[in-house]
């Protein structure tokens, strides 16, 4: 019997938390715990704050970034290394930046039972969209 190679992208795609570190302006890295969505084929993990979060006040001065997820077993982790880009706040519930947000939702959580209410909530508490172009991506499972 042999064992499947690890692929450190499928832990990526299949992980509902992570943690992304950005860098603060001392240069120490600052972690928040994030629910990530990542899309493999696109090469991008979204991720969804609020505008005035630490993460975001680092990458609007620094947008490198990493994100590290685990097993559910903690014996298997993969990061993410990349650059990102940011979306919003947007002010229109129908507009591009809060529509950029409904679809991180469908990736990350599926369908929400009241879209109308989500748009508006997203408008209330100014949320923004992280996108993070991914540049290396490496991992291990420990056994």
């Amino acid at each position: 019997m042999t064992d499947t190679p690890f692929d450190p992208h499928a832990l990526l795609a299949r992980s509902q938390l992570g943690v992304l570190a950005t860098i603060k302006s001392d240069g120490r890295p600052q972690l928040s715990p994030v629910t990530p969505s990542y899309d493999r084929d696109a090469g991008v993990i979204r991720v969804s704050t609020t505008e005035r979060t630490a993460k975001l006040v680092n990458l609007r001065r620094d947008p490198r970034a990493a994100l590290e997820v685990t097993s559910p077993d903690g014996w298997a982790w993969a990061t993410a290394e990349g650059t990102a880009t940011l979306v919003g706040p947007g002010t229109d519930p129908h507009g591009p930046e809060v529509q950029a947000l409904v679809d991180y939702y469908r990736a990350a959580a599926g369908e929400h039972p009241d879209w109308e209410e989500y748009r508006s909530v997203m408008v209330a508490d100014r949320r923004v969209l992280i996108s993070m172009t991914v540049d290396k991506v490496y991992g291990a499972k420990i056994r």
